[in-house]
C-alpha cells in the first residue's frame, strides 16, 4: 500500500521503489501483483507519465485511510492511549477560510497542538471526491459528490452593494434590472456565475448579467464590492460584518430568499481519525455559536 501511494504521489515506480529500498523491477512487479490481486488496473502507463485510473484514485483514498489508521494504532499502543494528532486536509471557500475558519482552526490547534492543517482555499466545487481532502466546507451540497454533508449554519445568498456605489449608479427595483448595472461575478471551474437565481411568485427564476468584471476568488469579489465597483452576489455569512458596519447594504431581499446552508462534507467511509471527528464536532459547535450571536444581533 505504501509503495502504491508513493508511486501515485511521485509519478514513478522507480522513485517509489528507491524510497522503500527496492529496485525499479521489484517495485513494478509489486504493483503488478497488487493489480492482479485486486483485478483492476490502478495506473495508466505511458513512456512520459504515470497516472492513476479512476479505480486507482478510489483505491488510493482507502489506502491512505488504512495507512493512517495503522500509524495511529501503533502510536496509541506506544503511548498507551489514543492520541489526537496528524494532519487534517481541508478545502474551504476563500472568504470563509480567511475571515472565519482561520480563527476556528487556531483555537482547535490550541486544544490539540499535535494536529496540523493543510488548508486549501478555493471557490470551486469540482472534483471534491478526487481531491486529497479529509473535509470540505461548502455552501450547499455539490451535485454528484457522493460525500456526506453535515450542516454547520443556515445561510442564504444576497445581492449587496456599497452605499456610495448605490448612490452613484442607482438602485434596481426588480431583479431583471440588475442586468443594467455594473456587477461582480465569481468564476469557478464551471465558468462565470453570471446567472443570479431568485424567487418571484413562488417560482424560481434567474437574471443573466452582461456588464460585469470577474474573479475566481470570492474575497476579491467582496473587496471590489467594498470599493464600490458594482453589485455582488454573496453568501450572507461572508458579508455579515460589512453589513453591520454599514460598508455594504443588501437589495431586493424579497426576491433573493433561497436557503444555501453552510455544510461540512467528508468522504463516505466507516473510518474517520479522531482528529477529523473532533474537528467536525468543534466546527459545528463554533458555527452554532456564530448563528446564535447573529440572531441576537438581529
Amino acid at each position: 500500500m505504501r509503495l502504491f501511494v508513493d508511486a501515485s504521489m511521485l509519478g514513478s515506480f522507480s522513485a517509489a521503489g528507491r524510497k522503500h529500498g527496492l529496485s525499479p523491477a521489484a517495485s513494478s512487479a509489486c504493483i503488478q501483483r497488487l493489480e492482479a490481486t485486486l483485478r483492476v488496473k490502478l495506473f495508466e502507463r505511458t513512456t512520459r507519465q504515470l497516472r492513476l485510473t479512476e479505480e486507482g484514485q478510489l483505491y488510493k483514498l482507502y489506502c491512505q485511510q488504512a495507512l493512517e489508521l495503522m500509524d495511529e494504532a501503533e502510536q496509541a499502543l506506544q503511548a498507551g492511549k489514543s492520541l489526537v494528532q496528524g494532519t487534517v486536509r481541508i478545502s474551504a471557500p476563500s472568504d470563509l477560510g480567511r475571515n472565519v475558519l482561520l480563527d476556528y482552526l487556531d483555537e482547535f490547534q490550541r486544544q490539540y497542538p499535535q494536529v496540523q492543517f493543510a488548508l486549501s482555499l478555493t471557490d470551486s466545487t469540482a472534483n471534491l471526491v478526487q481531491d486529497d481532502v479529509d473535509l470540505a466546507i461548502r455552501y450547499g451540497v455539490p451535485p454528484d459528490s457522493g460525500m456526506v454533508a453535515r450542516p454547520l449554519m443556515a445561510n442564504r445568498r444576497v445581492v449587496c452593494v456599497a452605499p456610495e456605489c448605490a448612490a452613484r449608479v442607482g438602485l434596481p427595483q426588480t431583479p431583471e434590472q440588475l442586468s443594467e448595472f455594473p456587477a461582480l461575478v465569481l468564476v469557478t471551474a464551471a465558468g462565470p456565475m453570471n446567472e443570479w437565481r431568485y424567487r418571484q411568485g413562488g417560482k424560481s427564476k434567474s437574471v443573466r448579467l452582461s456588464r460585469y468584471q470577474q474573479s475566481n476568488d470570492g474575497e476579491v469579489i467582496r473587496k471590489w464590492a467594498l470599493r464600490g465597483q458594482g453589485y455582488a452576489y454573496k453568501s450572507l455569512l461572508d458579508i455579515s460584518e460589512d453589513l453591520r458596519a454599514g460598508r455594504l447594504q443588501t437589495v431586493l431581499d424579497d426576491f433573493f430568499t433561497d436557503s444555501v446552508p453552510l455544510n461540512v462534507l467528508y468522504h463516505r467511509s466507516s473510518f474517520r481519525p479522531p482528529r477529523v471527528k473532533l474537528l467536525i464536532e468543534f466546527l459545528q459547535d463554533r458555527f452554532a455559536g456564530t448563528a446564535s450571536q447573529s440572531a441576537s444581533a438581529g
